[in-house]
């Protein structure tokens, strides 16, 4: 306390259970931050240290104490407030974690002050006891599984956005990290005019994150933006959890999907190449053994080797590509010189493409109600009404700011959109921001130069709307409009005569006796089947 008056600033010490002091901190009058011990402890343990702060003048323990009381899950923090520099004039203020968030979200409670000959007298190693035992009982019957990353969503709205579009967005990222297998335990927003360059969401912010993180057990925070590795690398030491962003969760996701040796060399690439810039920032995310959501493809071994070997795998796998590239365009052009037209399904994640897929073609691919089912290309035949066929090729479903890494490392696969005769955009007509979805699907097909292509949208799911008004309203939004339903059949026949109208094919001839397609067709698309 002398040392405090002496410089007139505010001085904290940690002490460990044995009575060692470990660290002593020097901030201005009144205004003290604890630094971060990197102790991570359950949520029913404390860490085994004790603060205990001085502020020349008094104050007692003021909000950003004790954020570091809770933060580092100190056994207990202590304020000796007094007007002078004797320590036996002086008032001791205690405070400690409660084995319960308050309603209001409060994690700690403060006593009432005592006098320094009084706290002397405490007991407080029993008092310590009793405090962890509450820890534990309210930990019973909480348990989770520790495989399962426990998430905290963040996103920043800006002027840009208006407030249905960043709704969307924070919707997608939580239905990414599901997707991701995480646990989505709580969502935020925070508008700002431009984002904070440090940690890209303000530093009350941050504070507040890191309250509520440890208030709901989270073990890692996702991002609704890119982070530089900077930011990155600031958030995880403000928050002491594992920070990724929204090109890091769907790297992961695609790094999770990938079957065949095509997905996962793409995959590994679009992973290095982001993570290059981040060797030194990577912090936690590759710090904790075992991986988790943001860690999984190349993995820790090849991430920590020097940049020369990664930019020598980085050039091994773009050659590897390369030469998928050129494997696909003989492919192409060998299907060309058949004069068998292509047509390509892409949209929006999750629209239904791989279920058009199998349904029109009783092919076998994978559909599931997940964003990124499908990554790898599916090529089938498919028998048109008037008899000629056409190849029909499933591809890799859009998102709004698909990351520029997966949209190099996968440009093989994306080939087989610039290079077919028709495109199949598979709307998903039910989803309240399908008209967003529209807007970013076309921003990629621009970007992909793909534009003037013949074209053809089918407005599937339509036997899950509700708004016929709002339908309408659709069909003016988008070209060639035919309304289906992938799931009942609903529609396909139209949508068969609309592909065969647009890949200009000719009729095959007729027979006497012709051979079903595939089947009685209009049976197989019949609702129901």
């Amino acid at each position: 306390m002398l040392a405090a008056w002496e410089i007139h600033r505010s001085v904290a010490v940690l002490v460990d259970r044995v009575g060692k002091v470990t660290h002593v901190v020097v901030g201005e009058p009144g205004a003290i931050e604890l630094p971060s011990l990197r102790k991570r402890e359950a949520q029913a343990r404390l860490s085994g240290w004790r603060g205990i702060v001085v502020h020349p003048g008094g104050g007692g323990i003021n909000r950003k104490e004790l954020v570091g009381l809770a933060r580092n899950r100190l056994d207990v923090l202590v304020a000796l407030d007094s007007e002078g520099p004797r320590p036996a004039q002086a008032d001791v203020w205690l405070a400690h974690l409660l084995p319960e968030a308050e309603a209001d979200g409060t994690l700690w409670r403060v006593m009432s002050p005592m006098s320094l000959k009084a706290a002397l007298a405490f007991d407080f190693t029993t008092w310590l006891t009793e405090l962890e035992s509450s820890l534990a009982e309210a930990q019973v019957g909480r348990a989770v599984d520790s495989s399962v990353e426990r998430a905290v969503l963040v996103g920043v709205q800006t002027p840009a956005l208006d407030d249905t579009q960043a709704a969307e967005s924070m919707a997608e990222l939580a239905e990414l990290a599901r997707t991701a297998g995480a646990e989505v335990l709580d969502q935020t927003l925070q508008r700002r005019r431009t984002p904070n360059p440090a940690t890209h969401i303000g530093s009350g912010k941050v504070e507040e994150l890191a309250l509520r993180t440890r208030e709901l057990g989270a073990t890692m925070v996702v991002m609704d933006t890119e982070l530089s590795p900077s930011q990155q690398t600031k958030l995880e030491d403000a928050l002491d959890l594992k920070v990724i962003d929204r090109t890091q969760l769907i790297l992961d996701i695609f790094a999770q999907r990938a079957q065949t040796r095509e997905g996962k060399l793409q995959v590994e690439l679009a992973q290095l190449k982001y993570n290059l810039p981040r060797l030194r920032g990577v912090g936690l995310a590759m710090s904790r053994l075992g991986g988790g959501i943001g860690t999984r493809g190349p993995g820790e071994t090849k991430l920590e080797t020097d940049r020369r070997r990664i930019h020598q795998r980085v050039a091994h796998l773009e050659a590897e590509v390369d030469q998928i590239k050129k494997h696909r365009s003989a492919q192409r052009k060998s299907r060309t010189k058949r004069g068998i037209p292509q047509i390509a399904i892409m949209g929006y994640t999750n629209a239904g493409k791989s279920t058009l897929l199998n349904r029109l073609t009783r092919a076998d691919v994978l559909a599931e109600n997940k964003l990124f089912a499908t990554l790898d290309p599916v090529t089938r035949r498919l028998r048109l009404p008037g008899g000629a066929e056409v190849l029909l090729t499933d591809t890799v479903g859009f998102i709004q700011r698909l990351p520029t890494q997966l949209v190099a490392a996968f440009r093989a696969t994306l080939e087989e959109v610039t290079e077919a005769d028709v495109l199949l955009h598979v709307l998903d007509a039910s989803h309240p921001n399908v008209e967003e979805h529209v807007r970013a699907v076309q921003a990629i097909l621009e970007d992909l130069e793909v534009g003037e292509k013949p074209y053809v949208t089918a407005l599937n799911k339509v036997d899950q709307v509700k708004d016929q008004e709002r339908l309408r309203a659709l069909r003016e939004l988008v070209p060639m409009p035919v309304e289906v339903s992938a799931l009942t059949g609903e529609g396909l026949l139209d949508l068969l005569a609309a592909l065969e109208a647009e890949a200009r094919v000719t009729p095959a001839p007729v027979l006497e006796e012709p051979p079903p397609p595939g089947g009685d067709m209009a049976g197989r698309f019949a609702p129901g089947k």
